[in-house]
């Protein structure tokens, strides 16, 4: 037995929206099982910036996520468009969403969503220092509010529960934030 069983037996696409189709794979764990559907969220890769002042302090964005029905408090992020280089999707969802530009952009690192059910990738960024060029632009179904915090404040942030999307939690913690006091 091996953990790389796993026979295709048929891949169909549901449904297509927007930011993702729906796929339902049916597999076979070799050598003997009967087939069992599985079901993956198809989408673009996404980015997520932790942009930081040259006073230490993060800009973030507050917003309403419809998946929990409430406001969210986050780092800027978004998904790529096509064929967009990761950077660049970083730098242009960090003026769109905030109004302000990096010198210096660096990846933290890349990571999986939710692999159980998605076939896409978060890709986490630095951008030191940051600076207001411009107001905000957000797409037309986009409402958020630019909030500057001290960089030491969110791991108490994160403690208290202000923060709590997950793809944030993991770009602080890519940034050695998360479980720190001492920032």
């Amino acid at each position: 037995m091996s953990l790389n069983d796993w026979k295709l037996v048929n891949s169909q696409t549901i449904s297509r929206h927007p930011v993702f189709c729906l796929r339902n794979d049916r597999y076979r764990l070799e050598p003997d099982t009967d087939e069992k559907e599985f079901v993956v969220l198809e989408s673009t890769d996404w980015i997520n910036v932790v942009p930081v002042t040259e006073n230490n302090e993060v800009v973030l964005v507050r917003q309403f996520r419809h998946g929990v029905r409430t406001v969210s408090l986050e780092v800027p992020g978004g998904m790529m468009e096509r064929d967009e280089d990761a950077t660049k999707a970083a730098r242009r969802e960090l003026k769109e969403e905030t109004g302000f530009v990096a010198e210096n952009l660096t990846l933290l690192g890349s990571v999986w969503p939710n692999p159980a059910i998605q076939d896409n990738r978060c890709h986490c960024f630095l951008a030191s220092p940051v600076h207001k060029v411009a107001e905000p632009e957000p797409d037309l179904w986009e409402r958020i509010d630019v909030v500057l915090v001290p960089l030491k404040a969110i791991p108490d942030m994160i403690r208290n529960g202000s923060i709590q999307h997950s793809l944030v939690l993991v770009s602080f913690a890519l940034m050695g934030v998360v479980g720190s006091s001492k920032t």
